[in-house]
Parts: C-alpha cells; sequence; structure tokens
C-alpha cells in the first residue's frame, strides 16, 4: 500500500479528499432539500427513491426543478406547496 509522507493515510485521500468532502456536503444539501419538499407534499414514492438511492444530489435536483417546477428563489420557503 501506497501511504503518504508515514502519515498512515492512501496518497487518493491527500489528492482526493477535499473534491470528495466538497461532494459530500453537495449532496447533503440537496439531499435534504429534495427529501423535506418530498414529505411536506406527501411524495412517498420520491421520498423512498432520494432517500435511497445516492445520485451526488442529481436525483434531487431533477425532483426539485424538472418535476416540482419550484422557482430557486422558493427553495427554502414553508409554503411551495400547491394543491
Amino acid at each position: 500500500m501506497n501511504y503518504a509522507l508515514g502519515m498512515g493515510a492512501p496518497l487518493w485521500i491527500h489528492a482526493f479528499g477535499p473534491f470528495l468532502l466538497i461532494l459530500l456536503v453537495w449532496g447533503i444539501f440537496w439531499k435534504g432539500l429534495g427529501l423535506w419538499h418530498a414529505g411536506q407534499r406527501g411524495h412517498g414514492w420520491w421520498f423512498v427513491v432520494m432517500l435511497v438511492i445516492n445520485t451526488a444530489g442529481i436525483l434531487e435536483i431533477i425532483y426539485l426543478f424538472a418535476i416540482l417546477k419550484i422557482h430557486p428563489s422558493k427553495l427554502f420557503s414553508k409554503h411551495t406547496h400547491t394543491v
């Protein structure tokens, strides 16, 4: 195993660590928004699919902007539910 500077971490961790951290935060952010909106609207299937499948936020972005057609300014509003 190729370890960097005797620190005990593989070299790829040092090379890709910051990118992976940014990707993790990005995915959690969009997953949270997607799950919250699906839960507010009673979209159980969407909630389960987004909870189980990890797409780094891509599925959640599609759900929010293509399926629900939410305007970006309304993403954090509690009153985005329309019947």
